[in-house]
């Protein structure tokens, strides 16, 4: 992979040597990187696995699914403990107290199963719980120790959807003004979200 320009700064990555110049094409760069990593670092191994699931999966009716509903679909709909939720999660920057909070654990409860399984897979990139509960939540970035569901209570504009960071399972939450509000941005971000963002 290289990329070239007339003004470049130089930069190398496990020795490939690349020519980026502008903050767009440093993101291509990184979109491809991700991409050569997640797809071709590991290609014979998928396609090992993709045979196999193929022996009992016709492709096609594979492609009916995107890797969220894929998941749901594998693993099932678990029973989620809304207690154990409540129990086990973190406020930053808010309280039990605050509108936000109370909102947010009257929209979950509002939604059926697979919805708060949808929930829990926008925050956490899972839709299950471990088997010891919420407080055995691990995050993504390979930290020693779990890391808690969190909600985030942050300064943005309210017509911004919430925004998930699944490797600390936290959920950055603007402090809407109406339970209406939050309850279309929060669902709206959680069915109509994909993938994910480098920031």
């Amino acid at each position: 992979m290289k990329l070239s320009c007339s003004k470049a700064c130089r930069g190398q990555h496990n020795g490939l040597r690349s020519l980026v110049t502008s903050h767009y094409l440093r993101m291509v760069f990184f979109r491809l990187l991700v991409q050569w990593r997640f797809r071709r670092g590991v290609e014979k191994q998928m396609q090992v696995l993709m045979k196999g699931v193929h022996e009992f999966v016709s492709p096609h009716l594979l492609k009916m699914f995107d890797e969220r509903e894929l998941e749901l679909v594998i693993g099932g709909l678990g029973k989620i403990d809304l207690d154990d939720w409540k129990a086990n999660t973190k406020l930053k920057h808010c309280s039990a107290e605050h509108p936000v909070v109370k909102w947010f654990w009257e929209i979950v409860e509002s939604y059926d199963e697979e919805k708060r399984a949808r929930l829990l897979q926008f925050v956490t990139g899972s839709s299950r719980v471990p088997l010891e509960g919420f407080k055995a939540l691990q995050g993504s970035t390979g930290a020693a120790g779990p890391r808690l569901f969190t909600i985030h209570l942050v300064d943005s504009k309210t017509d911004l959807l919430p925004k998930a960071h699944t490797c600390f399972n936290r959920l950055d939450m603007p402090k809407y003004e109406s339970y209406e509000k939050m309850y279309e941005k929060l669902t709206c971000a959680v069915e109509e979200t994909l993938g994910f963002l480098v920031e």
